[in-house]
């Protein structure tokens, strides 16, 4: 099955489009995202090398709480309108790393503030949490499981 051809008004409506629509410059924004998002994961690391050297931990132990301390961070910078900045200007670069998760979780809370603790804050603080958690505890038993059977298997 073949497409259909477009009907004139059809290519003079995506004409029109075109002549309106905002040109973006692209090579700025990821240039953009990619140092925001390169600075976060340098703040990340340093604060990774923080818990290991100030508190003796190992670079495999230092992971939890560096992304605790993260998380914690984007939380408070969400709370106080500051991480809305960064995510105008750095894009796609604040959102990838786990600081776009807290402040995603943040966002919600205060989004519903106005319908109370329980059913406003409550209620809407676990819409991307809960669906993230739920994802990573699901891929977690895939791994688990196909690593089990090829165990099992004598693959592994």
């Amino acid at each position: 099955m073949g497409k259909t051809p477009k009907t004139p008004e059809q290519m003079k409506y995506e004409n029109l489009e075109k002549q309106y629509e905002t040109k973006r410059p692209l090579m700025k924004n990821i240039i953009k995202a990619f140092f925001v998002g390169g600075f976060i994961c340098f703040i990340g690391q340093v604060i990774s090398y923080f818990y290991i050297y100030f508190f003796n931990f190992t670079e495999q132990t230092a992971g939890n709480p560096t992304v605790a301390t993260m998380v914690f961070i984007a939380m408070l910078l969400t709370g106080f309108g500051v991480y809305d900045h960064i995510g105008q200007f750095g894009g796609a670069g604040s959102a990838v790393p786990v600081t776009g998760f807290g402040n995603a979780v943040i966002s919600a809370a205060i989004e519903h503030k106005t319908e109370g603790y329980v059913l406003g804050v409550g209620g809407n603080i676990f819409k991307l949490a809960g669906s993230v958690i739920v994802f990573g505890v699901f891929s977690a038993f895939v791994v688990a499981l196909i690593k089990t059977i090829l165990i099992q298997l004598g693959v592994i």
